[in-house]
């Protein structure tokens, strides 16, 4: 798999769901993603309720460096 930027993995924009970190190209909130991670789900459950996530942004969001300031 190729590495991917994070700007093709989640991105804020104001015009889009009042600026909630976005996964790119959705109206998935990042939320909504480690809700479920943090909750027991598999990324595939995740995958199978919002199938305009890209696996590969899932893997992507979950190998990246933790910040502080990062959702």
């Amino acid at each position: 798999m190729k590495k991917m930027e994070m700007d093709q993995v989640f991105h804020t924009d104001p015009e889009i769901m009042g600026g909630t970190p976005v996964c790119t190209g959705t109206r998935v909130s990042v939320r909504n993603l480690v809700d479920y991670l943090e909750g027991g789900e598999s990324i595939e459950d995740f995958l199978a309720g919002f199938p305009t996530v890209q696996r590969a942004q899932v893997i992507a969001f979950t190998l990246r460096p933790a910040r502080p300031d990062s959702p």
